[in-house]
């Protein structure tokens, strides 16, 4: 099980704490089941890059990045080296502590 603490870059949202979540998730999964919204245009499907976050700590507990991933976060807005998609974001066998930040999901279209 995963503790998943998610920091946000939009004004005025304060850290939130997921606790117990399960290897084998998916990062976007565990945000969308806990009602934290990060869009992703595709279904989550690794087929746009809406779904972007930053790992900021706990990636050895994360699947690898694959090529098809790789190509999709160089279209994300604001990508940087521990930029991942979170449909992509498979929790390992395991457990740990891991800690994200979702970039300002108000720079889509429909906010």
């Amino acid at each position: 099980m995963y503790n998943i603490k998610i920091n946000f870059e939009q004004k005025g949202l304060e850290p939130v704490l997921l606790q117990n979540i399960p290897s084998g998730d998916f990062i976007l999964e565990a945000l969308l089941d806990n009602d934290i919204e990060l869009h992703h245009n595709c279904g989550g499907v690794c087929a746009c890059s809406t779904c972007h976050i930053y790992i900021d700590r706990g990636e050895e507990f994360i699947k690898d990045l694959s090529d098809k991933e790789e190509d999709f976060i160089d279209r994300a807005v604001s990508p940087k080296l521990n930029s991942r998609l979170g449909c992509q974001c498979r929790l390992l066998s395991g457990s740990g502590d891991i800690e994200i930040t979702l970039p300002d999901q108000t720079q889509f279209l429909g906010e």
